[in-house]
């Protein structure tokens, strides 16, 4: 009886032996982490792309449909408007001027009390030593055509590419508290110092 029962384990192990391996169970696929696609610039805040609705490219016709027309038609943002004309649209921020050159937007400006941010948190009345230590060498420090130091023009360029049309930045205007007055942003037009010119 032993005997069977040992010849009976045998035949049993040999079985299980040459029985076929049960398929692995493949590991439950984790959730793949999604894309994420980079954040779009706060509508509230002034980019070397643009502000809000605006993008540097634009038409004028697309700026009017985002923000309105010229909110002062009377007024003369440059010497020949069809070439290059500076204006506020109707519903744009108060001291908020755009620049556009042969029927595109180029650059956003914003003067005097205007307290729209810049996309590192700089604003009119910041000081150029705070905007010289978080730029550091990707700052370009210039002479103010009109004042005597500390005045003075800082540039940021988002490449080395600063003439064509595809070119983006922003400026700092500093007066002679050393403090800034005025920012533009968007193409080459943030370098002109007298609105078209």
């Amino acid at each position: 009886m032993i005997r069977r029962l040992l010849l009976a384990a045998s035949v049993l192990a040999l079985a299980a032996c040459n029985a076929p391996e049960e398929p692995a169970t493949a590991p439950t696929p984790s959730p793949e982490t999604p894309v994420t696609e980079p954040a779009a610039p706060a509508a509230n805040v002034l980019s070397a792309q643009g502000f809000g609705p605006l993008r540097i490219g634009m038409t004028t016709a697309e700026i009017e449909a985002a923000l309105g027309p010229d909110a002062n038609p009377n007024a003369v943002g440059g010497a020949d408007p069809e070439s290059c004309d500076q204006f506020r649209p109707q519903r744009a921020p108060e001291n908020m001027l755009v620049m556009t050159q042969q029927g595109v937007l180029t650059s956003i400006w914003l003067t005097r009390t205007s307290d729209i941010p810049t996309d590192r948190g700089f604003k009119i009345g910041d000081s150029a030593a705070s905007i010289k230590a978080a730029y550091g060498s990707a700052a370009t420090v210039g002479l103010h055509k009109y004042e005597p130091a500390p005045a003075e023009y800082i540039t940021v360029w988002s490449s080395s590419d600063h003439t064509s049309p595809a070119a983006r930045g922003i400026k700092y205007e500093i007066g002679q508290d050393g403090n800034v007055k005025g920012i533009a942003a968007g193409g080459p037009s943030i370098s002109y110092v007298e609105g078209c010119s």
